[in-house]
């Protein structure tokens, strides 16, 4: 419960409702009175049917598919707070749209993560709240907080309470850039690590070339900070089951499951996905093998924090494995 709610609203996009839902009940506050109307040709109006000058103003909505979409959506809600005066405004977002592009992979390329960051800022963020962004130096194209939270310890948890610890696993980095990642989870698991030497042909296309380390008679656990169309996953699965592991899981913070990612995933020889909920998974996309855990928690205590002028790195430190 925050403690005093005088000046605080708390709004949502149309981006994840059902996460925004679930955050709002343990704050134990309502959304603010907000209407998001479209155009016949899809231009988006926000309209805001409360007093919010002075106010610190919460709006939570992950950039996703519709990325396009939700990332116009969420700066004209900015914007028309900042023109009704909000002192404050905190953007929540689980899920950070176009983090892949946080740099020049080769001439002629833009960054688009940046571009993103100085949209939001020009439009009138005062603050980020965000969730494993590809890579962490994207805070640094901001001026503004960014508070990064992780999922790790959500994910970490969940194998911890079915016993898969110790050298009977191994978790698995997909590819060279995920072995940070791995490690921290690695440590969390008492176990150690293998990596997947991969080439990427073209974009969303990934090829196994070889694995470094020990897998076989282990318990595979893959971890990433998204699944996409699961081309790397299921082809880094296949190759570990090849290699004589007794089983593959796999785990990841945003669940973006685009274009054959549920039939690759269900074909696989992975025998569970463990995802979180910051980018909402359509029903028609569900399938057993998928397991969600919700963020909902973690980012309640975030917003609680902030409005309180309260530590949020305590709340980081709070999740790290002593």
């Amino acid at each position: 419960m925050i403690r005093d709610a005088k000046n605080v609203k708390i709004f949502t996009g149309t981006s994840n409702i059902k996460l925004a839902k679930k955050i709002i009940e343990h704050l134990g506050v309502g959304f603010g009175d907000s209407e998001i109307l479209r155009f016949a040709d899809g231009e988006v109006l926000t309209k805001i049917g409360e007093r919010v000058r002075g106010c610190h103003v919460f709006i939570i909505q992950p950039t996703s598919e519709p990325v396009n979409e939700s990332i116009m959506e969420l700066l004209i809600f900015i914007d028309a707070l900042k023109r009704a005066s909000a002192a404050n405004i905190t953007v929540v977002m689980p899920y950070y749209g176009y983090a892949r592009q946080d740099r020049k992979a080769s001439p002629r390329e833009p960054i688009t993560a940046k571009l993103v960051a100085n949209l939001l800022t020009t439009a009138g963020a005062t603050r980020i709240m965000t969730m494993d962004l590809h890579a962490n130096q994207i805070q640094g194209f901001f001026d503004i907080p960014v508070d990064h939270f992780k999922a790790l310890p959500i994910l970490a948890n969940n194998f911890i309470e079915h016993g898969f610890v110790g050298d009977k696993v191994v978790v698995v980095s997909p590819d060279i850039g995920g072995v940070k990642r791995a490690r921290e989870l690695a440590r969390w698991l008492d176990c150690k690590i293998a990596i997947i030497d991969k080439r990427r042909p073209k974009p969303n296309m990934s090829e196994v070339m070889n694995v470094i380390g020990e897998v076989e008679g282990k318990i595979a656990i893959f971890i990433d900070d998204m699944i996409d169309t699961a081309g790397t996953i299921t082809n880094g699965a296949e190759a570990i089951m090849a290699m004589g592991a007794i089983s593959s899981y796999a785990c990841c913070t945003h669940a973006v499951f685009s274009g054959p990612a549920m039939e690759r995933l269900e074909a696989s020889p992975l025998k569970k996905i463990i995802i979180t909920d910051t980018i909402e998974i359509p029903e028609s996309k569900k399938i057993d093998k998928v397991k969600i855990l919700s963020v909902d928690r973690l980012f309640a205590e975030g917003i609680k924090r902030v409005i309180e002028n309260r530590s949020i790195s305590e709340l980081f430190e709070k999740v790290e494995k002593k």
